[in-house]
């Protein structure tokens, strides 16, 4: 018996109705979501710090994510993990046809063309009511940078985009004076949605550098993370650890610190 159909089997003996384990029997779609979401984070976590035996793990249990969802599928008569796995099979066929067929492409640039044409025929064909946007498909789901930055690049394959990041810079002036004149006001959702507008526009900017917001932003995490720790560290080092007790032009003077100290290395 092969390693998949183990863990089939682990998953249908969990979800079994008289036998299986009492808080797997009970989940259902949504109540999985929130797990998927966190494997997939630590899937990416993994990577980012170089780990393969965590990463090996990881992957382990996304997969179990997707186990889950067939299994339960499955037991409603919709589909099962074999369907899955044939379904994404046949999609790289078909979205690999330079690769799985005899189609040839000039560069990087027409191979891209192609696979969002690819893409928008797929999204035209399975809609029941077939949504023609050049937005249609952009998951609600996806973390809230990357879905910017997925929408903003639709807008730029039809051709309404910035002709080069100046543009875009300008924009997020623009949007720093909204959100300066909405700060002035007593509207706190028109100074939400204004701030919202000024994100969107610095991801623009992210995206026609060519970068990722959400990557970058990820970065400026990891960045702030490691400095603030550092900085903990070298207050402790002289005998002031607690942090609450301290004022804030001490902490930004142990700030400035420990960046300087980065910055030697």
């Amino acid at each position: 018996m092969s390693s998949i159909d183990k863990l089939l089997k682990v998953m249908a003996q969990l979800r079994d109705p008289q036998t299986g384990c009492p808080w797997d029997i009970k989940q259902t779609y949504a109540t999985i979501v929130p797990y998927t979401l966190e494997e997939a984070y630590e899937v990416a976590d993994a990577i980012e710090r170089g780990d393969m035996h965590e990463l090996r793990e990881e992957l382990g249990d996304l997969l179990f994510q997707v186990v889950f969802y067939s299994q339960i599928a499955k037991e409603e008569g919709h589909f099962d993990f074999e369907q899955v796995a044939a379904g994404i099979t046949e999609k790289m066929l078909r979205r690999h046809p330079h690769v799985f067929s005899d189609a040839e492409y000039e560069n990087d640039e027409s191979l891209r063309q192609a696979w969002e044409r690819i893409k928008a025929e797929e999204r035209a064909g399975k809609a029941k009511a077939p949504d023609r946007s050049a937005l249609a498909g952009v998951a609600l789901g996806l973390p809230a940078l990357m879905r910017a930055h997925k929408l903003q690049k639709r807008a730029a394959d039809v051709g309404f985009d910035w002709p080069d990041v100046s543009g875009a810079f300008d924009k997020t002036r623009e949007e720093i004076d909204e959100v300066q004149q909405a700060l002035a006001g007593s509207d706190p959702d028109h100074l939400e949605e204004e701030l919202g507008d000024l994100l969107f526009a610095m991801v623009n900017v992210v995206r026609l550098l060519g970068f990722k917001a959400e990557h970058s932003m990820r970065r400026a995490n990891a960045k702030f993370e490691r400095r603030f720790r550092h900085m903990e560290r070298w207050l402790a080092e002289r005998g002031q650890s607690d942090l609450e007790a301290l004022s804030l032009d001490e902490m930004e003077t142990a700030w400035e610190a420990v960046k300087q100290l980065e910055k030697q290395a």
